[in-house]
């Protein structure tokens, strides 16, 4: 929802800059600035990234909290265990899918934004496969733009790191749960 906003708004934004002269940051971007602009814009998408990344993994963290006092003090079966620890783990997964996702839009709408890719479409698809690492979209960014996508990839390790990290510390929280059945 916040990201439609975001690209309506810079749909418009963009309209409207076409009709007057010239972009304020495409001028800023093709100056002596190209470095420093390539690296202002990057650093404050990887903070906005890890932002919206931190947030939603403490509010992940919350509602795993919760289910796991609920499952000791009702001491479910062996299977009601294991049948809420798979929907557990596979929800976190999926919660952290969206979050990855949340995260490409905002740098694909920044990369449509300052001009480095022609549609919203292809900025999502490089978006995504920069922030995954895998680099095999074929398509590239203005030459302006570059290091950006650099600093997306890095980005995007931290994300996948993070996100790696709190899966397994809920199987880690969630595995003397399951192991308890069988010491009985």
């Amino acid at each position: 929802m916040a990201t439609a906003f975001l690209i309506a708004g810079a749909t418009r934004y963009r309209a409207r800059r076409r009709q007057q002269c010239e972009w304020p940051s495409r001028a800023y971007l093709d100056g002596d600035n190209k470095p420093l602009a390539n690296w202002s814009w990057g650093l404050s998408l990887i903070a906005i990234t890890i932002i919206i990344h931190a947030t939603g993994i403490a509010s992940m963290a919350l509602a795993v909290a919760r289910v796991r006092v609920r499952v000791e003090r009702q001491s479910p079966g062996l299977r009601a265990v294991f049948a809420i620890i798979i929907g557990l783990i596979g929800m976190v997964g999926l919660l952290l899918a969206v979050l990855h996702g949340i995260e490409a839009a905002l740098w694909a709408a920044a990369y449509w934004w300052l001009g480095g890719i022609g549609s919203l479409t292809e900025a999502m698809l490089y978006s995504v496969d920069s922030i995954t690492t895998r680099g095999s979209s074929g398509l590239m960014l203005q030459e302006h733009l570059r290091m950006m996508g650099a600093l997306e990839a890095a980005d995007g390790m931290l994300l996948f790191g993070t996100s790696t990290a709190f899966i397994f510390a809920v199987m880690q929280a969630y595995w003397p749960i399951m192991t308890r059945h069988f010491r009985r």
